[in-house]
């Protein structure tokens, strides 16, 4: 059968469609980095090689294999032969601690845990609590070398049926701080995503985004399902993004929206030919209208914005090159995908009210791993008992039915009984022309329950104080929403993929003196 008859099916799996493209295109590029290429030819062969020595190690059908190293063409191929051998891949975050990636081995049950010298290093101190078979990505003495590991050159595993609900991976939150979540995520999850017709044959795609993450493999995986070529950077660089999409002719890359903002704000952004992109995404965090107007007018292509969750549920999507009106919203619900907004009552809210964000699809998570209970915390049940993802955001659907988020439920803050959305202080923060990024929490307060406070970093050359930034700001809110407090910082902190980490933000301030 070949790849676009597989992909025509209402199920079926990466690992087959991939060897249908070597059947097909046997000498087609398919994994690309700064050291070698893979053909599909030769990525198939590989996937073999991982999926029989795997099972030659005791790893069953749905059984969880872990992967925890920097990006390369070595790292994609054992991701895919873990799917070869129909087992479970656990991609964990290298800056995760120590203390949480034991844990997280443990509670996925890995048999097989793939690294390389870097990550070896930084779990030097727990290493003997690892019980998993360590295999070395790089060759070091991390684990069992590669090559040394891998079946023999022409070696074939057995191969299993794999039932659309079994684990396609786990991918684990809260890493850097609170207990881990696995989120199981199914074959049938991952093959809607596949299936999905948005990159080409043709397309090369840039991943400059770490292999652990969704963000990541929502645009990886649906690549080299179609046929196309996935130019992997084992860690974001401006410079460096750009010369290699001049040199690959880049067609398509999923971006975060700080990246975008470093690539706006790089100088020699504009001498770079980037006329071979067709489409640019991006999606984990929140991405203002006026950097999105700047990609549209500076970047060739279109550009897609995706809102939604690990988890899975609704996810809505803006493409900003037909919507310009729209910028500020994340758009319109995906086709086949249900978003509704509900109170704190559990009801749904009303045209045009707030409310936090739900949603149901094709795409949903199985459930936490191990993890009842948290599972039943991000579900809702409609009335008629239909089973949807809570998001913890909360939004408005305008009269055209494109979604304005406000912000996380969670860090919403109620000061004197008033709601304060943090969005709304950092768009104001944003008008101002020292501030090239802003984040607004709130912090607890003996008069008002809470009180918002917001961190700054400036614009390179553009002094401002901090009771400047406040006053401009205060001077243009409603008197419930002001500032109390300033400061300004180098950088807001942020996640893998770009996320402010609020909770570092709120834990580590202090009152001012006197305030």
């Amino acid at each position: 059968m070949t790849a676009e008859e597989l992909l025509s099916q209402d199920f079926g799996t990466l690992a087959d469609v991939i060897r249908a493209h070597a059947v097909e295109q046997a000498g087609k590029p398919a994994l690309v980095d700064a050291r070698r290429t893979l053909t599909y030819g030769e990525l198939d062969a590989l996937m073999d090689r991982v999926a029989a020595a795997l099972q030659r190690d005791g790893v069953g059908k749905a059984e969880v294999v872990a992967i925890c190293a920097t990006t390369s063409v070595e790292y994609a191929a054992v991701f895919l032969g873990i799917l070869r051998a129909a087992a479970i891949v656990a991609p964990l975050a290298p800056s995760s601690t120590p203390e949480s990636l034991v844990i997280q081995l443990k509670d996925s049950g890995a048999k097989v845990f793939f690294l390389d010298a870097q990550l070896a290093q930084h779990m030097a101190g727990v290493m003997d609590e690892v019980e998993a078979i360590r295999v070395s990505l790089d060759g070091s003495d991390a684990g069992a070398p590669l090559e040394r590991w891998l079946a023999p050159e022409g070696a074939k595993p057995q191969l299993h049926e794999v039932d659309p609900d079994q684990g396609f991976n786990i991918i684990y939150s809260s890493g850097t701080t609170g207990a881990p979540k696995g989120i199981v995520q199914p074959h049938r999850m991952r093959w809607g995503q596949v299936r999905r017709g948005v990159y080409p044959a043709d397309a090369v795609t840039m991943i400059s985004t770490p292999l652990y993450s969704n963000t990541t493999l929502v645009s990886f995986l649906p690549t080299l399902s179609n046929g196309g070529a996935a130019v992997l950077m084992p860690k974001f660089d401006v410079k460096q993004f750009l010369e290699l999409s001049e040199k690959h002719r880049a067609t398509h890359a999923m971006l975060v929206p700080v990246q975008y903002r470093r690539l706006m704000e790089y100088p020699e952004f504009d001498r770079y030919d980037l006329s071979s992109y067709q489409m640019k995404f991006a999606t984990s965090a929140p991405f203002s209208a006026e950097l999105k107007r700047q990609v549209l007018d500076r970047w060739p292509g279109g550009l897609t914005e995706f809102y939604g969750m690990t988890e899975g549920g609704g996810s809505c999507y803006l493409q900003a090159h037909l919507h310009p009106d729209k910028l500020h919203t994340v758009g319109t619900p995906l086709p086949g995908h249900d978003i509704r907004l509900i109170g704190e009552d559990g009801k749904e809210v009303a045209q045009g009210e707030i409310g936090e964000v739900v949603g149901r699809s094709g795409a949903m998570m199985v459930g936490y791993h191990n993890q009842p209970g948290k599972t039943s915390e991000a579900e809702w049940y409609s009335p008629e008992g239909l089973r949807y993802i809570r998001t913890g955001d909360v939004g408005r659907f305008d009269e055209d039915g494109f979604l304005t988020l406000m912000d996380r439920k969670k860090d919403m803050i109620i000061s004197g009984g008033f709601n304060i959305y943090p969005s709304d202080l950092e768009a104001e923060l944003a008008q101002h022309p020292a501030v090239v990024e802003a984040a607004v929490v709130g912090v607890p307060s003996q008069a008002w329950g809470e009180t918002p406070v917001a961190f700054v970093a400036l614009k390179a050359g553009v002094p401002a104080t901090a009771e400047e930034i406040k006053a401009f700001v205060n001077g243009r809110v409603g008197k419930t929403q002001r500032l109390a407090d300033v400061q300004i910082v180098e950088s807001l902190p942020r996640s893998h993929i770009g996320k402010v980490l609020k909770r570092e933000l709120r834990d580590g301030y202090r009152t001012p003196a006197g305030a």
